[in-house]
C-alpha cells in the first residue's frame, strides 16, 4: 500500500476545492454587482462613496470599487487554489481581512466619508460570516493527520 498526495494524482485537495469555490463566488458577486436589475438603483452607483445608492440583490450596498475588490479577491482565490498551501493562506488571510472589514464597518459611521467602500449593516454581518467561514475552512480542511491513502 502506498500513500500518495492529492497533488501527485493531479486532484485538488479539499482546501483547494473550497478555495476555488470561494474565489469563484467572489468573481460571480463582482460581476453581478455590475448588472442592472440584480443590482438595484444601479444608476446611483458611485465609484467609491458612502452615498452610492446601488445595492446588490437590493440588500448589500455596493459601488464600482466594491465590485472591483470582489473581482480582484476572487481572482486571487482562484489563482491561489493551485496549491494546498496557497489555498490555506488565501482562506486564513482572506478570512482575517473580512473580520477586520467587519470591525471597520461596525466602528465607522455609515453616513461619513470614512465609509468609502461603501458598507451597510447587511455588508457588515455578511463580512463577519465570511471571515469566520473562510477561517474555519482553512483550518478544518488542513488539519494534521487528514491524509488519504491510495491502493
Amino acid at each position: 500500500m502506498t500513500t500518495r498526495s492529492h497533488a501527485a494524482r493531479g486532484a485538488r485537495t479539499p482546501v483547494q476545492q473550497a478555495d476555488l469555490l470561494v474565489g469563484a463566488v467572489f468573481l460571480l458577486v463582482g460581476v453581478l454587482g455590475f448588472i442592472p436589475g440584480i443590482t438595484t438603483d444601479y444608476d446611483t452607483m458611485k465609484f467609491a462613496s458612502h452615498d452610492s445608492g446601488a445595492k446588490l440583490l437590493g440588500i448589500f450596498q455596493t459601488s464600482i470599487l466594491h465590485n472591483l475588490v470582489h473581482l480582484a479577491f476572487g481572482a486571487a482565490g482562484v489563482a491561489m487554489a493551485r496549491s494546498a498551501a496557497g489555498a490555506r493562506t488565501f482562506l486564513l488571510v482572506g478570512g482575517a481581512v473580512y473580520l477586520v472589514l467587519w470591525l471597520y464597518g461596525l466602528i465607522i459611521d455609515h453616513h461619513s466619508s470614512a465609509n468609502f467602500v461603501p458598507l451597510n449593516n447587511a455588508d457588515d454581518w455578511l463580512h463577519f460570516g465570511l471571515g469566520l467561514g473562510m477561517i474555519a475552512l482553512g483550518v478544518l480542511l488542513t488539519r494534521r493527520g487528514t491524509t488519504t491513502t491510495g491502493r
